[in-house]
């Protein structure tokens, strides 16, 4: 028997990245439902067997409510929910900082959160549990990284204030913190810094790996894993809190 056997689960932003990989593992463990993300991530991803597709950008109100309508249909009683659909922006100072960036990235990191839970969580099963994919960035800042920042300390008050108000229904929530993840897209922005006169990719990935206790940087396949506990009946008694998962980053 697998942890999850049989279970339905619907994840956000599950088409690539991280996202990607928490379903992979679901799916290992005995998951199926429904992944919604952007249209061209959709088309370019092959989900696994069991695991159904509905394109939605998080930033319309109207295409996000037609999607979990959508999604309903094809799992109606959910088991769990991954939250993991969320933009980085690029660097850049407070004083160089981009006002409409900024609305862009908390319109899906924080805006977009709520309105999974919003229209996902009367459709969770008493018991079932929600994981959000949060950052480190959830309780630490980044001279560079503010909008971000700003938008996953949003992450973490809604996953504290959710497990308070789901927790009557005895549902979990819970988040996991990543620290940097060697994702494509971590990769093409360190690429674009070095374009612009900062550290060679290679190098910028050494760097952050040597601040870590392991001396490596944490994987997608280590965040799938950590959600996959979060999801699980072993975390039974286990809401309200952020698991970071960052290699013991200093």
């Amino acid at each position: 028997m697998t942890l999850l056997e049989g279970r339905r689960a619907l994840v956000t932003g599950g088409a690539s990245g991280i996202g990607a990989a928490v379903v992979q593992r679901l799916t290992q463990e005995g998951a199926g439902g429904v992944v919604l993300d952007l249209p061209a991530a959709l088309a370019s991803a092959t989900l696994p067997g069991g695991w159904e597709g509905v394109a939605v950008d998080l930033r319309d109100d109207e295409a996000t409510a037609d999607a979990f309508v959508q999604a309903a249909r094809l799992a109606p009683q959910l088991d769990l929910l991954v939250a993991a659909a969320g933009v980085v922006p690029g660097w850049s100072t407070i004083a160089e900082l981009d006002l409409a960036e900024w609305d862009a990235v908390l319109a899906v990191n924080a805006r977009g959160l709520v309105a999974t839970l919003k229209h996902a969580s009367p459709r969770i099963r008493d018991d079932g549990a929600v994981v959000v994919i949060a950052s480190l960035n959830s309780w630490r800042g980044d001279a560079n990284l503010t909008t971000y920042a700003a938008s996953k300390h949003a992450a973490l008050g809604v996953v504290r204030s959710a497990a308070l108000d789901l927790g009557r229904r005895g549902i979990r929530v819970n988040g996991v913190a990543p620290g940097p993840i060697a994702t494509d897209a971590l990769v093409t922005r360190m690429t674009r810094r070095e374009a612009e006169g900062g550290l060679p990719v290679a190098e910028a990935l050494a760097q952050a790996a040597s601040a870590t206790a392991l001396g490596r940087i944490a994987t997608v396949d280590d965040v799938a894993a950590a959600t996959l506990f979060l999801a699980s009946d072993m975390a039974g008694g286990v809401t309200g809190h952020l698991l970071p998962v960052d290699g013991g980053l200093s």
